[in-house]
């Protein structure tokens, strides 16, 4: 058995910014719309579900909130060098930007893929969320934009 949560109809989507360092077109300044799914697959449980929607949607909205415009940065990468202070200074190749420190938000990943953020978003999940035994496996989808989504699972 499994459930889903559509980001789309729960309003559980953002707007940021990123660059993919070394990539042709994704190399430049972009933005995206994105928009976040989850599902569960497991057995429903004593209480007649698999797991509470609400706490679910509860914790991915936490997640977006911080996320939504705002320039995302892979705090990981070899190649992007941030130096922080009251100002974000980020040199990836030739390009060297200037960002409010308020305006970004530094991701533990090597590069702001949408398959990057999906991982980051499932490891976020299941160190904050007190997941039910029943609950075999999570995966969380994450749309770049309409018909492009990557998707991430993890066993539980």
């Amino acid at each position: 058995m499994r459930i889903a949560i559509d980001g789309n109809y729960s309003g559980i989507r953002f707007s940021a910014s990123h660059f993919i360092p070394g990539h042709d077109k994704c190399g430049r300044l972009h933005g995206h719309s994105y928009v976040l799914h989850l599902v569960l697959h497991g057995d429903m449980g004593d209480d007649g579900m698999i797991m509470d929607f609400g706490d679910m949607k509860k914790a991915l909205k936490g997640i977006v909130d911080e996320l939504d415009h705002r320039v995302l940065l892979p705090g990981r990468s070899p190649s992007v060098k941030i130096k922080q202070s009251d100002e974000v200074e980020v040199i990836s190749g030739s390009k060297r930007y200037i960002l409010p420190l308020e305006d970004i938000v530094i991701l533990d990943v090597v590069q702001c893929s949408a398959e990057g953020m999906a991982e980051l978003i499932i490891d976020r999940l299941v160190s904050e969320i007190e997941f039910t035994p029943n609950v075999r496996m999570i995966e969380v989808g994450l749309d770049e934009e309409r018909g492009q989504t990557a998707w991430a699972g993890r066993e539980l």
